[in-house]
């Protein structure tokens, strides 16, 4: 497999948790009307999302006349498209009766504030404790699962030491429309974060691919070569001695994107020891940098919707801290 495949590859087994192993098959032949590739597998194949196929074309596990694929191409009429769709990986995950903070909740969604040190779903590392054991305890069976067992009702991630928002589906329906949105960029996602440096310009926007690391399998990277496109809009809260307060705006949803576009910029997240170092001032216990904002169409009935979560304590303290160096 080639490089650029076998990196996009690699994303996706670590973003929606698939086995590369076993897959299923499926094989179509492209329509008359000549729609985009992912757009025609989505009617081929409706149990699964738009945003999904994309992922898997993405990784070079669909094929138009014999080559790999890619989402926005448009297959000419009657060519044969083969989609591999990898198994779900297995694992047994035991509810755990572990507190969660609901700040919203209906039939058909939970929007919770994720405490930092929190991992969202079991890894290697992290077999339980995490927010998919808690909701496993709270809701049951009352959760989508297309993402399978080890991420039921899991839509999209925030990093184990990030704290805030994210929303869970509670059904197949809403989970499915909460994916398109964050595929079609329907879904606002507004993060505070405390950075290393001074940042001279009040509002700017960093327009820079994101891909694997070349050389740390467990970092990413601006990769110009393997990255896909990654969009953060920053500006500027307040300026410290030698920190800034900052807010973020995702445009595209990468993993780690505004930890390496800022490291990018040369002003890491303040505490991030991954993409910078570990914060002098005080234990933050990993990066200083929290969702405060989340806003998208409600699944079920389809009227805007936007929650909001407080800076959380940790963070307070950490401008405080900057608040008496200023003095």
């Amino acid at each position: 497999m080639p490089e650029e495949d076998l990196n996009l590859k690699n994303d996706l087994e670590d973003d929606i948790g698939l086995e590369s192993e076993t897959a299923t098959q499926y094989q179509f032949s492209a329509s008359e009307e000549c729609e985009r590739l992912d757009v025609q597998l989505a009617t081929f194949l409706p149990e699964y999302s738009r945003s999904h196929l994309a992922n898997l074309i993405g990784a070079g596990m669909a094929r138009v006349g014999g080559k790999i694929g890619k989402p926005g191409m448009k297959p000419k009429a009657g060519e044969v498209i083969e989609i591999s769709v990898p198994a779900v990986v297995t694992l047994q995950v035991i509810p755990q009766n572990i507190p969660l903070e609901i700040v919203h909740e209906d039939d058909d969604i939970l929007v919770i504030n994720k405490a930092k040190g929190m991992v969202v779903h079991p890894a290697p590392g992290n077999p339980d404790g995490t927010l998919v054991n808690a909701l496993m305890h709270y809701c049951g069976d009352r959760l989508s699962d297309i993402n399978g067992v080890i991420r039921p009702g899991i839509v999209h991630r925030i990093d184990k030491d990030t704290s805030g928002l994210l929303v869970v589906a509670k059904n197949n329906h809403a989970h499915k429309v909460l994916s398109e949105a964050l595929h079609d960029h329907g879904v606002t996602r507004v993060y505070r974060a405390i950075v290393d440096g001074v940042i001279k310009t009040d509002v700017g926007m960093v327009d820079a691919p994101i891909g694997r690391h070349p050389k740390d399998r467990k970092k990413m990277a601006v990769n110009r070569t393997h990255g896909r496109r990654a969009i953060t809009h920053y500006r500027v809260l307040r300026r410290f001695q030698a920190h800034t307060l900052m807010e973020f705006e995702l445009e595209t949803g990468r993993t780690h994107q505004i930890r390496v576009h800022m490291a990018f910029l040369g002003h890491p997240i303040t505490g991030d020891a991954i993409y910078g170092t570990s914060c002098r001032l005080m234990n933050t216990e990993g990066q200083a940098l929290h969702a405060k904002q989340l806003s998208f169409l409600h699944p079920g009935t389809n009227l805007p919707v936007s929650y909001e979560s407080e800076v959380p304590a940790w963070m307070l303290k950490l401008l405080e801290v900057l608040e008496r160096r200023e003095g």
